[in-house]
Formats: structure tokens, sequence, C-alpha cells
């Protein structure tokens, strides 16, 4: 049994989720997506770009959790207004952790229950999931995998676009309107790559069968003849992450 442990092994293989984006802006809501946008720009796809999440681009990444002394290494201006500039253009890939997701990949951040004027929860909102999604490409974290999470239906409130034809708009083409990358989970990374965009078992964590996944799951998946398990980080990735998470604030990010 790998000591590593099971929240290193998902943040840097969702590192991977940027390798080929050349240079684009690299977005992660929530520390892990955070810390595998940070590991890529360092050892991955160094083209990548990235703020201090306030004003400015940074030449390097900025350690999580407090800084003790660490001045950040900024580059250039980043207001909002060049975001939303680079957002409407494409030029960016975001990392975010939906409360719901459907077989078409359409998310949900804004409530749960089926009565919208008496939601049994309410949330953030939209956000800027309608934007982003339309706009660049995403891909989606989700620390506790579970058929609350991944919905036998649609999801409650579609904050964001998916691969759902049914909602498509008139004239447009799936292709044209949705990128949905990697998801991973604490069970499993998957993606769209199945028939007709079905959601795809790409491997498994260690010690987690296909099986299990699909039962955790409310919606059929496409499951390969032979799913891996999910590759074991290299010890430089390890280092690094002990840099850019100098107090382990990781440690907590699976509950």
């Amino acid at each position: 049994m790998s000591d590593i442990s099971l929240v290193d092994r998902i943040i840097c293989t969702a590192a991977q989720a940027w390798k080929d984006d050349g240079e684009v802006l690299a977005t992660g809501i929530g520390i892990v997506p955070r810390l595998a946008a940070s590991l890529c720009m360092l050892s991955i796809n160094t083209d990548l770009m990235m703020t201090d999440s306030e004003a400015w681009l940074v030449t390097e990444p900025v350690p999580v959790g407090p800084r003790q002394g660490y001045q950040p290494r900024r580059e250039t201006w980043m207001g909002f207004s060049r975001i939303f500039d680079n957002v409407w253009g494409g030029k960016r890939h975001a990392m975010v952790g939906p409360t719901q997701i459907d077989r078409w990949g359409q998310a949900n951040i804004s409530m749960v229950g089926s009565d919208y004027a008496r939601p049994k929860s309410m949330m953030l909102g939209v956000r800027g999931f309608p934007g982003n999604s339309i706009n660049h490409a995403n891909s989606f974290f989700v620390p506790g995998h579970s058929t609350k999470v991944f919905v036998a239906g649609e999801v409650d409130m579609v904050a964001s676009v998916g691969y759902n034809p049914a909602r498509l708009e008139r004239g447009w083409q799936l292709e044209e309107t949705t990128d949905i990358r990697l998801v991973l989970t604490n069970l499993c990374v998957m993606d769209f790559g199945g028939p007709g965009h079905q959601m795809r078992l790409r491997s498994v964590h260690p010690g987690v069968t296909p099986q299990q996944v699909q039962e955790a799951t409310g919606f059929a998946l496409h499951i390969p003849a032979e799913v891996p398990v999910t590759a074991d980080p290299m010890p430089e990735q390890l280092a690094l992450l002990a840099r850019l998470d100098p107090h382990n604030l990781r440690a907590t990010a699976l509950g």
C-alpha cells in the first residue's frame, strides 16, 4: 500500500488538466485546484499564467496560507477589466467545485431542491458559471463523490452549460459551447470522452474499484474494459507541494 496521501495524489493528477493549454490563465477555486494549477505552472506547463488572487499576474505561484515574509513576485497588473477580457477571449481554464453535476456536465452552485421559491438549501447563486462555462475550458473537483453530487437527473439549477443538446441554443454546436476537461474526485478521475460525451472513467485511486465509482454516481458511466490506477506523484512534485503549501492546509481538503 502506498504511503502517498490521497489529496497529494489528486493534486498531482489534477495538475495535468492544464498541461497542453499553453499560455492561458489558470484559475483554481479552492485549495486543491489552486495547488494543482500552481504545480502545473512550476513543473508541467511553464507558460501557464496565474494571479495573486488580487490584482496582479505573478511570475511564480503564491504559496497558500500565512506567507511569513514571502513577497509575491508580481509581473503585471491584472485587474477585473483585464480578467473579463481574458475570459471572453477564451484564454482561461478554471477548475471549480460544483455542488451538483449531472450526466451532461451541467453544474449547480446555486440552490438544492425542486422548488425555486422554497429551496432546501440556498448557496452562492450562479456567480460567474454561465459566462465562464460558455467562454473557456473548465474542470471540476469534487471532494466527496456521491449520488448527491453526481445526480440521477438534471441538476436542480443549471448554473453552467454542459453537453445537453436539449438546452442548446438554435444554431450552436456542443463543441462550440462546452469544453469540460477533467473531473477529479476522492474516488477517481473522469472526463466526458465517452460516446456522445458520456462521462468516462479514466482511472481509480488505489483501493477503489470501478463498481464502487458507479455505485456512487447517479447515472451510467462509460467504463472502459481496462481502468488503470491513478499514478503515483513524482518525488519532485511532492517537494514542490511542500513548498507551495508549507502549512499542509491541503490535509483537510477531503474532510
